[in-house]
């Protein structure tokens, strides 16, 4: 019997096939991550920022929803719009962030749907343009226009 010594190689020596195609995928990845958040992505990103961050937005739109009686009949009495609800709407601001056009999930006892806020800001204050809900089931379209005009 030989009592030789084995000798283990270095790790280097025996990973060195998977180290660069490792480093390459992880390059690669960033690279990729880095261009979708300088593209026009980052828009809508700090779009719906915001509106996550503007509660009296959807609030006081949610407040003149309540008192349509049309919304009541289909949607019934409509539950505070969670954070989770922005996050998945759409929000689009303009007029160096003065005009806004969102759309966001709202939920009630009677039934679910989409609100779509269009508004403009006054001041601190939002003055709304246009508020409708559309609704799956039944399908419909419930426009509050007339009831938002002028009013903050």
């Amino acid at each position: 019997m030989d009592n030789e010594l084995v000798v283990e190689k270095s790790w280097w020596k025996r990973n060195w096939k998977w180290f660069f195609p490792t480093l390459l995928l992880l390059l690669l990845f960033l690279l990729l991550f880095g261009s979708i958040l300088s593209s026009s992505i980052d828009g809508t990103v700090t779009d719906i920022a915001q509106a996550y961050s503007d509660n009296s937005l959807y609030e006081k739109a949610i407040e003149k929803a309540k008192m349509n009686k049309r919304v009541l009949e289909v949607i019934g009495a409509i539950e505070p719009i969670d954070k989770l609800a922005i996050l998945e709407g759409n929000a689009i601001y303009s007029n160096h962030n003065n005009s806004v056009e969102l759309s966001v999930r709202i939920k009630g006892n009677k039934g679910k749907g989409k609100m779509d806020i269009s508004a403009h800001k006054n001041g601190n204050e939002w003055v709304y343009k246009e508020i409708n809900i559309r609704v799956k089931e039944p399908k419909e379209e419930i426009q509050m226009l007339k009831d938002t005009i002028g009013e903050k």
